[in-house]
């Protein structure tokens, strides 16, 4: 059987916006940074179903502070329902914005990996592997980080770190990977 490969989105392209829903209905542009904010942390994740994602929202939660003293700010985002993500705020204690209902034709945009269910009791519909995207002040993605399984993700002090220490213009550091 033949594999067909997602596009990747590459580090200094431009991250393709969207809107996306929020449980109180409101809508937020993903890739678009809100209030005083000049980037953006896009984090899409698998949803409800996976702890790992859970326990990953919630240490970015402890972040958020540092982040926003940076100037960025951070969005969430799954496949999942408006029912799925009510149950799952349950099991959160996040500061920032989740939205629901990320598409398939959204994960493929944004070059994720997309995993059918096990089964009925993980969940219900096809679902984005973890994605984190640093979207800077022109539009443009400054990191990325893209898995296709749960147990793969930034570990978050060093991405922190990272992130505060490229927004210092001191260090002049230009966006990497682009070598072509």
């Amino acid at each position: 059987m033949p594999f067909e490969y997602t596009q990747k989105l590459h580090a200094g392209s431009v991250f393709p916006k969207f809107d996306a829903t929020q449980l109180s209905g409101k809508t937020i542009k993903i890739g678009l940074p809100t209030e005083s904010h000049d980037w953006q942390l896009v984090l899409i994740y698998r949803g409800r179903h996976c702890p790992l994602c859970t326990k990953y929202l919630n240490q970015l939660a402890t972040f958020k502070q540092r982040l926003s003293e940076i100037g960025v700010d951070i969005v969430a985002i799954s496949g999942d329902s408006k029912d799925q993500l009510t149950s799952h705020l349950e099991q959160l204690a996040v500061n920032f914005p989740i939205a629901y209902g990320l598409t398939i034709e959204q994960m493929k945009t944004l070059g994720l990996y997309i995993s059918d269910p096990r089964s009925e009791q993980e969940t219900d519909h096809p679902f984005a592997e973890p994605g984190l995207f640093v979207v800077n002040a022109k539009g443009d993605i400054q990191v990325v980080d893209i898995s296709n399984n749960p147990f793969v993700r930034p570990e978050l002090e060093a991405l922190v770190n990272g992130v505060a220490w490229i927004r210092n213009p001191e260090n002049n550091y230009p966006i990497r990977g682009m070598h072509l």
